[in-house]
């Protein structure tokens, strides 16, 4: 299910390489990274691990830049 209030920064709870940690970033970007992984066909943890992977910033950034380059591709 689509979350609420697109602008709204909501933390999320991720599994990163078996280690927990939370992210904050807005229900728009998560919305849509949702869907992107979905289309991937990969869970949220697992899209979120290949992003963590090649960043050089925090990882909220990242996942916003991510979302971004995929919405312009």
């Amino acid at each position: 299910p689509m979350v609420n209030n697109p602008s709204c920064i909501c933390k999320h709870s991720v599994l990163i390489k078996g280690h927990r940690t939370s992210i904050s970033i807005e229900n728009a970007f998560w919305n849509i990274l949702r869907h992107i992984a979905i289309e991937k066909n990969l869970s949220i943890n697992d899209l979120i691990s290949k992003i963590d992977s090649s960043r050089s910033g925090n990882l909220s950034s990242a996942i916003r830049l991510y979302v971004l380059e995929h919405a312009m591709s």
